[in-house]
């Protein structure tokens, strides 16, 4: 008898306890994405996310599909989220192809890649011709700026008018980017690349460090999604323990 009553005070007890559990998650979840830098720099605050239960909806407008799958993957990458309902709408603001579209995929690929800078980098497209001026730290940034350029679909010409101003040497300069940010940015590098195949790639990141596990194809197809791992913004370094096809 004393045995059942105590069982139901632990019910009573335990049932607001979890109750009070959901919504501190879902309030983790919320913040974690909203402060993700995919979320407040590639994506411009443009994204609104509500939790319910570790189900996240995601509602906004963005002008590109790759961005609308680049929120939902990176929320998918948090703690505690079981769902994920995309209902963000893409805009038509750039016409696919045109000269404003091709500025605008150039400045979103220097935002997510590294060893580049889309602050100090300006673009300029006219008929498929693109102009980049701005500065950079040294020749290989500036060169690689301009090979991330030409990568983008329907550019004719790149013209390459970056002026280098060396640092000091030793100086250096950081950016923390959060774990999710850079899982969803080589999952997406991978889908996005022809070379490669994202569906049986698994990627996951921890404190910069991106653990890459699945079957490659050949070695080359293996070195190439280390490569794209490790030009992505925020990775420190690539494990790569895919396996190849015999």
């Amino acid at each position: 008898m004393n045995i059942q009553k105590l069982s139901v005070v632990f019910v009573l007890f335990a049932g607001p306890i979890a109750l009070l559990a959901s919504p501190a998650t879902d309030a983790k979840i919320e913040d974690a994405a909203k402060g993700s830098y995919n979320f407040r720099v590639v994506l411009d605050n443009h994204v609104r996310v509500k939790a319910d239960d570790g189900a996240v909806t995601l509602t906004g407008v963005v002008s590109d599909e790759d961005d609308k799958t680049l929120a939902a993957d990176t929320v998918q990458n948090l703690p505690g989220v079981t769902d994920v309902q995309n209902l963000i709408i893409v805009g038509t603001e750039y016409p696919k192809h045109s000269d404003a579209w091709m500025a605008f995929k150039i400045r979103g690929r220097l935002l997510v890649k590294g060893h580049v800078s889309a602050t100090d980098t300006k673009v300029a497209v006219t008929d498929g011709n693109v102009v980049l001026t701005g500065t950079a730290d040294n020749i290989a940034q500036k060169e690689l700026t301009a090979a991330y350029a030409k990568d983008i679909d329907g550019v004719k010409t790149v013209k390459n008018d970056i002026v280098v101003n060396a640092k000091p040497v030793g100086e250096t300069v950081g950016e923390n980017i959060d774990d999710a940010s850079i899982t969803s940015q080589v999952k997406l590098a991978l889908l996005t690349h022809k070379s490669t195949s994202a569906l049986g790639t698994k990627v996951t990141t921890t404190n910069g460090v991106v653990h890459v596990s699945g079957e490659a194809a050949s070695d080359a197809e293996k070195s190439l999604v280390t490569k794209l791992a490790e030009d992505v913004r925020g990775t420190k370094s690539v494990e790569n323990d895919m396996t190849v096809k015999s």
